[in-house]
């Protein structure tokens, strides 16, 4: 999130008006690479209750048409122009949003289970 917030901030500073700059860390990785990332971090910080591997409860099932195997940027115009790049890595970052997720658990599952979590996101106001 600092990384995309400074990118940002960059872009706004010193872009080019009407210029599209993407925002990326290089660090292309598959769906499947991601959850496993995300499982080994809570396996540290919030190991299962009742043993075993969070990756043990991951389950594969049919893909829909159009299913993004990975997601890729190429952010080589952002740093060439305005020599901006990434501070995080995948792994630094990745533990950090699932460690904010972690301890702010009440917070956020309610107002999910609450049927409140999007309107913000989709530009409908706080929650």
């Amino acid at each position: 999130v600092e990384d995309h917030a400074r990118a940002l901030v960059e872009i706004l500073q010193n872009g080019m008006v009407g210029r599209t700059y993407n925002v990326g860390g290089n660090a292309e990785r598959s769906n499947l690479d991601v959850v496993q990332e995300v499982c080994a971090v809570l396996d540290e910080i919030r190991p299962r209750q009742k043993g075993g591997r969070y990756a043990d409860l991951i389950e594969f099932v049919t893909d829909r048409p159009g299913h993004d195997y990975r997601y890729a940027i190429d952010n080589s115009r952002i740093v060439s122009e305005l020599n901006w790049k990434p501070l995080e890595s995948f792994s630094s970052g990745i533990r950090k949003t699932v460690t904010w997720y972690v301890d702010q658990q009440s917070n956020w599952i309610k107002t999910v289970l609450a049927g409140k979590g999007d309107e913000a996101r989709r530009g409908l106001g706080a929650t």
